[in-house]
């Protein structure tokens, strides 16, 4: 009965061993493949929040190190409170992916649920809102207005140089957009980067001041490094997946 009592302690000093290696290496791989953004932060930070939207609100790099700056804007029973961010070093992977989302929301939270799909800053929570301003004809079509209180609103999501059309909103809504993948508009350029310009209204961001040969450069360098960076992450992933298997395929000899 000692004997036995004595392998049974073996056994479980064993498969403790066995767990705490493998838990080791998924959490290695996990840090291989992802790594936390400001935005995750700031989606941490603001988890008692129902609802609130991430603007992305310019982006820079220098000295190959890639930057962004975001605008939180987070509803309140009786107003809005706004964050600006000051510039915020990201990795070439994230920068690389909201490469053509300056000016949009790519982090909002309506009513409790959170969804990381790029959309027109606004288009979530605020535009189309009777709570915050009212659909307005001119010339025939129909734009929203915000209300004089949250008119701060059309200046943060860059209204005045691009109106928030009704026609553009029902489509962001009601074709398949909303909350499943990107709008930039009907022509793929009304809303994001390339709707910024280096002159006019609402488009006085570090990125749009830039020259275009500035822009170019940084996007084809930034697509490449972000490439290697998931290839490399892609094999480490892998490497600690084998060291993994392995470990979990120990046992005792007969």
């Amino acid at each position: 009965m000692k004997n036995r009592g004595v392998l049974v302690i073996i056994v479980c000093i064993f498969g403790f061993i066995i767990i705490r290696s493998c838990n080791k290496s998924n959490s290695n791989s996990r840090s291989a493949t992802y790594e936390k953004t400001p935005v995750d932060e700031l989606i941490v930070e603001l988890s008692a929040e129902q609802n609130y939207s991430i603007i992305l609100a310019d982006m820079d790099s220098r000295n190959s190190n890639y930057y962004h700056k975001y605008n939180t804007l987070i509803e309140k029973p009786d107003t809005v409170l706004v964050r600006n961010s000051d510039w915020e070093k990201v990795s070439d992977v994230f920068f690389d992916a909201n490469i053509n989302n300056l000016g949009m929301a790519i982090a909002t939270k309506k009513d409790g649920k959170l969804s990381r799909v790029a959309s027109p800053a606004g288009y979530d929570n605020f535009v189309g809102n009777e709570k915050y301003g009212r659909w307005e004809q001119r010339n025939g079509n129909s734009f929203w207005a915000f209300y004089g209180q949250y008119m701060f609103m059309s200046s943060i999501f860059n209204l005045a140089a691009n109106p928030a059309r009704r026609s553009y909103y029902d489509d962001y809504r009601g074709g398949g957009y909303y909350g499943r993948r990107p709008y930039y508009g009907p022509s793929g350029n009304a809303y994001g980067t390339r709707s910024y310009t280096s002159g006019g209204s609402g488009s006085k961001t570090t990125w749009a001041s830039k020259p275009s040969t500035f822009k170019n450069d940084v996007r084809s360098k930034v697509s490449r490094s972000a490439q290697q960076t998931k290839t490399r992450r892609s094999r480490s992933s892998s490497r600690y997946s084998r060291s993994s298997s392995r470990s979990r395929g120990g046992g005792f000899g007969k």
